[in-house]
């Protein structure tokens, strides 16, 4: 496993050769192999340049998310195919994307499961979808499909805001006895997307309450992530229940958490979230990111860096403590962060969507890190006590902030590779574009 970003410390990871992947399929069984599952509707992203009246004309509403029939999907892509308006095709979803790159920044598996189309021809959605993931994505355990697979329309404007029609294929088929429970048992975290939660009558959506029950059992730790604000408005009387049932990390931006409990400070929205879930990540665009937790108050470490207040007094005082479960803190302390954008942000956004899931991936990592660093180094100092992290509140925010960048300033939500080794002149390189 690569160590979560790049800082001077005293514990170090073992290090091992690097070498080609095996075909053989050794999660499960191998001891000390980390990994994350993510349940996923499998979708190749198909990215069009439109017009605000193009989306007006289609009745679609901008920066949304919402399923439209598989004719008008193919009506739609085949005119602007016809017409080499085609943007590119990539592969989608959000938890494939989170899965991916996870799987560059630690080089560590993950696992994906879902299902896709069982007859899959060079050139066609399934091929690029394959082409396009991470070989460390184990697909192994995918749900072979009669049905095609699904695709995101990914409607481009001007402002680099994106709309998305879903024409669903077989994203919604994953059945229930097609769930490995020993993998979802043994993984470092189970990833989850709102976007089953649209229609509860789906497969995918009864396969991922029981996946969610299965890690709650195994005491995985249920990662959620909450999609788009719009899917969040309808179906907010059924995703409070299950995030407070299941879910320990709750992932989302500013317009989704609004949504789910109305409140407008992203600060406070993070407090108030908090006596749901252990861990809170919240992305409030060209204002940041805030990252919430608790942590026992024996365990509580104090910043070194200046004390700030918004609406809450001195928010940041413990921001150098380590996230934990709630349930296994014996004096819980509410804990926070926030960071502004990596350098104020790219000079030319070229792509807002998945700057969101490339952020989660990197908590993700820590969090997987933690597990692992636990299993070589069971006597490490890092172990005291049960710790859901393996950095701080305010490291993590560091590296998700960075993360963010590098997705912000490329055209794919998946990052082709991971974060540089050194970036001593980078900023000096980053002004004189």
């Amino acid at each position: 496993m690569k160590f979560p970003g790049r800082r001077k410390t005293k514990h170090y990871f073992p290090v091992s050769d690097r070498g080609r992947e095996s075909f053989v399929d050794d999660i499960v069984h191998n001891r000390k192999s980390v990994y994350v599952v993510g349940i996923d509707q499998l979708l190749v992203d198909i990215e069009i340049s439109v017009t605000d009246e193009f989306l007006a004309a289609e009745g679609f509403e901008k920066g949304q998310s919402v399923v439209i029939d598989d004719e008008k999907a193919e009506r739609i892509y085949a005119h602007f195919k016809e017409r080499g308006e085609i943007k590119g095709e990539y592969p989608g979803g959000a938890v494939g994307n989170t899965l991916h790159n996870f799987s560059v920044l630690s080089d560590c598996p993950s696992v994906a499961l879902g299902a896709i189309n069982k007859v899959i021809q060079v050139g066609d959605y399934a091929f690029k979808y394959l082409c396009n993931t991470s070989s460390k994505v184990n697909l192994s355990y995918l749900q072979p499909s009669e049905k095609p697979m699904g695709r995101a329309l990914t409607f481009v404007t001007k402002d680099a805001e994106r709309t998305f029609a879903i024409s669903k294929g077989c994203m919604n088929s994953l059945r229930e006895e097609s769930l490995p429970v020993d993998v979802i048992q043994g993984a470092a975290a189970l990833l989850l997307s709102a976007y089953v939660f649209r229609d509860p009558s789906s497969p995918i959506y009864h396969s991922t309450i029981k996946a969610a029950q299965i890690a709650k059992e195994a005491g995985v730790p249920v990662v959620l992530s909450l999609g788009s604000s719009g899917l969040v408005a309808d179906q907010k009387q059924a995703l409070i229940p299950f995030i407070k049932n299941y879910a320990n990390v709750l992932a989302m931006n500013s317009a989704e958490a609004f949504e789910l409990n109305g409140i407008d400070d992203p600060l406070l929205s993070a407090e108030q979230l908090l006596e749901w879930v252990d861990t809170v990540l919240l992305t409030v665009g060209s204002k940041g990111l805030y990252l919430a937790g608790w942590c026992d108050e024996d365990k509580l470490r104090h910043t070194k860096d200046p004390l700030h207040t918004k609406s809450i007094q001195e928010y940041n005082k413990w921001e150098y403590s380590r996230a934990m479960k709630r349930a296994q803190c014996v004096n819980p302390y509410k804990i926070y962060t926030h960071i502004n954008p990596f350098m104020g942000g790219p000079l030319v956004i070229k792509n807002t969507n998945g700057a969101g899931d490339a952020a989660l991936a990197a908590v993700l990592h820590d969090v997987a890190a933690n597990l692992y660093h636990r299993q070589v180094v069971p006597n490490s100092p890092k172990h005291d006590t049960s710790y859901m992290t393996y950095s701080s509140l305010g490291q993590i925010s560091k590296y998700a902030n960075r993360v963010s960048f590098e997705v912000l300033s490329q055209n794919s939500p998946r990052l082709t590779k991971g974060l540089p080794e050194r970036e001593d002149n980078l900023e000096e390189a980053y002004w004189a574009k």
